[in-house]
């Protein structure tokens, strides 16, 4: 029988290829780009009819997506065995190893299968025969590297170059060497050859056999995740890493801590229709497409084009005579650019960010622990919000340095503290909150509670808030 096997999904990524759709707050893996699912329930989902050797999956995420994570796994009935909180990114070989650290304290006799939250697999089946036969070899003390048969010369991929077989029917193969993100003369020469895959950044080990490694090529990542683990807060749902610990892990990826210098490595080659949605083309590529192959999701109307991706979240698209073009249009952004330019969109992002643009982090919609926000407009010393509280929920309580605020419920009722006074409130209700006053609103009721949000005042910043108490831990 095989040894168990431990998922170890991995959502820390940003996505900022993939914007104006995906962004900090909201990035890719927790978003429905190829089905109706976001790409987080699709890869959790892999597992959920597997054989029953395969455990409940550890998820290792950004702190700051906990409450939508646990939101979207809950929805498709998935429960994970640890949420772990990184408090900041450190790369995936950290991630990895606290990963094994947590396996290994359990005492049990597992596989782990690290994989990325945000990639799309459109043979499943053929997957799951590979990591089963990768179980195997991992029982053996080897690393198994999953590589991906190239159809195209790839310059956003990392290379896998195979050596000699290490069994008899010549499913696994040594590793010769891990090649970078190649440029275009580069690829092309590399996929005339079958010995080079793509990196699909998807790992199985056993953690002591990781742990062995890590320790003796990047000993630091190892002594900074036990310290991490050993101050880590344990809550109901989350295990939550202390800051100023993890903050002295160097950041590294498990190919450049441990795979690129271990004997132990090996690859095993898979059709498995993957690709690691890392842009628009390549979204493009595994979309479903119209006759003249243009890709399209929304509102759009297309005319007399081709080879388009064209995607709307809310305004009509109309397309005219185009070629090759990417248009995406979101409820603050719209983004058009040539599919032959889209690895340059990540630059675009950092132009935004150094600008202090909030595009380049945030949608005009916000999501909350206990809802969302939508900024509907703002200008000098003023903001306007729709303000969405699910049944049972409530904001902190806090106040505000610089701002005043007034509410008006639109549906539902609210229960608002305000100062020392509780009142109920109905449909049309208002009231108003002075700067400097602690407030707190709740939803008691069975329905949504939805209210406008006017603020005004010399300082409008979501860093204006000092809370008081919080349901949420976010004090």
């Amino acid at each position: 029988m095989s040894a168990p096997l431990r998922p170890v999904i991995l959502s820390g990524g940003s996505g900022t290829r993939l914007w104006p759709t995906s962004r900090a707050s909201m990035p890719k893996q927790l978003l429905p780009l190829v089905s109706q699912r976001t790409m987080l329930q699709e890869t959790a989902l892999r597992f959920s009819d597997a054989d029953p050797d395969c455990l409940d999956p550890i998820v290792i995420c950004n702190e700051a997506h906990r409450f939508l994570i646990a939101s979207q796994l809950q929805e498709v009935g998935m429960t994970p065995c640890a949420t772990v909180l990184e408090p900041l990114g450190r790369n995936t070989a950290p991630a990895a190893a606290i990963a094994s650290i947590l396996s290994l304290a359990g005492g049990e006799d597992e596989i782990l299968l690290i994989l990325p939250a945000d990639h799309h697999i459109e043979d499943v089946p053929a997957f799951m025969t590979a990591v089963w036969e990768g179980v195997e070899m991992a029982k053996q003390g080897k690393i198994v590297t999953f590589g991906i048969r190239p159809d195209k010369a790839e310059t956003g991929y990392g290379y896998i170059q195979a050596g000699k077989p290490i069994d008899p029917r010549e499913q696994f193969f040594e590793v010769d060497r891990f090649i970078e993100k190649p440029d275009q003369a580069t690829a092309e020469r590399l996929i005339e050859d079958t010995r080079y895959l793509w990196n699909s950044g998807i790992v199985m080990f056993a953690p002591s056999t990781f742990m062995a490694e890590l320790e003796e090529f990047a000993p630091e990542i190892p002594e900074a995740c036990s310290a991490s683990i050993v101050d880590a807060i344990e809550e109901t749902d989350f295990f939550r890493l202390k800051r100023d610990v993890f903050a002295t892990c160097p950041s590294a990826s498990i190919d450049h801590a441990v795979l690129e210098h271990s004997d132990k490595v090996v690859v095993i080659p898979v059709d498995m229709g993957w690709s690691d949605v890392g842009s628009w083309s390549a979204l493009w590529e595994i979309a479903e497409k119209d006759s003249q192959g243009n890709a399209t999701t929304g509102d759009v109307m297309i005319e007399d084009s081709e080879n388009c991706l064209l995607r709307s979240d809310g305004k009509l698209i109309s397309a005219i005579g185009l070629t090759d073009l990417v248009l995406i249009e979101t409820d603050d952004a719209i983004l058009a650019a040539h599919k032959s330019r889209v690895q340059d969109v990540k630059g675009m992002v950092e132009r935004l960010r150094k600008t202090e643009r909030k595009e380049g982090e945030h949608h005009r919609k916000v999501h909350r622990p206990w809802g969302w926000y939508d900024c509907l407009q703002s200008g000098p010393g003023f903001q306007v919000k729709m303000i969405n509280v699910e049944p049972g929920e409530s904001l902190s309580l806090q106040y505000h340095h610089h701002r005043s605020e007034n509410w008006i419920v639109v549906e539902g009722e609210a229960e608002v503290t305000v100062g020392n006074q509780l009142r109920t409130l109905g449909p049309n209700d208002s009231i108003a909150i002075p700067a400097g006053t602690r407030h707190r609103l709740e939803n008691l009721g069975r329905r949504a509670l939805k209210l406008i949000e006017v603020q005004s005042g010399a300082y409008l910043g979501e860093d204006d808030i000092v809370r008081l108490e919080d349901v949420y831990d976010r004090v």
